[in-house]
């Protein structure tokens, strides 16, 4: 007895040091995630007012989430609450001070904090004050502003299949299942003719490959989420003749959308914004290494947005991304495309820049 009592000792003294579950700690199966990203920033901020941060336990925190451990994301985001509320703080300001905004999806105890980060940029009373808040806070509260910020680091390093199920939106329906296309070059391949893509080419970085893809033009819309809140969208059609539905359903794995409820959100899909003169840039599609993989769309020049669109663009922080249509002013053509089962749709994520 005094032996095992012994090992359950040390497993639960393994578990509150590593963050690992007290069952893997005591068969001595507890794992880390690689690469650990350097949180070393974060001591940098003034949002802990001095408090000391465990920088080790937010790297393996951001770390399985970007590789979508929820068993490390359930016992290390207790942790960190219930032990650590000055590292939230910190994780969360390294966030929503820097953000215009906290986004459309973003929970209630996030939008009544973020203003107080923002504020803590300048102010070290406010600082104090946003530390304090979180300080204060029940564990559903502290719950609901980890997991929005979690969604914000995570996507520094996780692909789209292990991020989509954390920033979902109301599923749509009766949308035909998704197909993607067969490669075309898949039959000389079959026929034994060697295929060459642009990738086997190795032009290098200095090569701009942008249009030798096909490309697509945006058009500004509006639109209304589920609950009836307003929502920035664009709506893509072709600008050259090899662009169309196939060939988004192979460069994306965006799903078909009926018009009826909200695509998945995306977040490695961005639509790029700048600041400075309040335009679009591009819809990008970012890997894993932080690259552009897809790039269907960049301003041939520089316009300007509408003010009011602008504002909702800043306030939501995602766009509906609807396509292809042909003619997407002509009246009827998006609901036809719909209910023929050729739009495609998903929620990208706006990147300022």
């Amino acid at each position: 007895m005094v032996k095992n009592h012994g090992k359950k000792q040390r497993a639960k003294q393994r578990s509150r040091r590593t963050g690992a579950a007290h069952a893997s700690a005591a068969a001595g199966t507890t794992h880390t995630h690689e690469p650990l990203p350097d949180m070393a920033v974060l001591e940098e901020l003034p949002h802990s007012a001095g408090r000391k941060l465990d920088t080790e336990l937010a790297a393996r925190l951001v770390a399985a989430c970007r590789t979508a451990c929820k068993p490390c994301q359930k016992t290390l985001a207790q942790k960190l609450r219930t032990e650590q509320r000055p590292t939230l703080v910190a994780l969360a300001a390294a966030v929503y001070a820097l953000v215009p905004g906290v986004g459309a999806f973003a929970s209630p105890t996030t939008r009544s904090w973020a203003p107080l980060a923002r504020a803590g940029k300048s102010d070290p009373a406010a600082a104090a004050e946003a530390l304090a808040a979180v300080e204060a806070m029940d564990d559903a509260a502290a719950s609901e502003l980890l997991e929005d910020t979690l969604d914000h680091w995570a996507v520094g390093g996780a692909s789209p299949e292990q991020i989509a199920d954390m920033v979902k939106v109301v599923p749509a329906d009766g949308a035909p299942p998704r197909q993607r296309p067969a490669d075309p070059m898949d039959a000389f391949r079959d026929a034994g003719v060697k295929v060459f893509t642009l990738d086997d080419l190795d032009l290098g970085d200095d090569v701009d490959t942008y249009h030798l893809a096909p490309n697509y033009g945006v058009l500004l819309m509006r639109t209304t989420t589920p609950d009836g809140q307003p929502m920035p969208m664009l709506t893509l059609y072709p600008e050259t003749e090899d662009a169309g539905i196939e060939d988004l359903e192979r460069r994306t794995d965006w799903e078909h959308w009926g018009l009826h409820g909200m695509p998945d959100t995306d977040p490695a899909w961005r639509v790029r914004a700048r600041i400075s003169d309040r335009s679009l840039r591009g819809l990008v599609h970012v890997g894993a290494d932080g690259k552009d993989t897809v790039e269907l769309w960049r301003a041939a020049e520089t316009v300007s947005l509408p003010d009011n669109w602008w504002d909702l663009l800043d306030r939501v922080q995602h766009v509906l991304i609807v396509g292809p249509v042909t003619s997407p002013e002509a009246p009827g053509a998006m609901e036809a495309a719909g209910e023929a089962g050729e739009l495609l749709a998903v929620v990208a994520r706006v990147e300022f820049r």
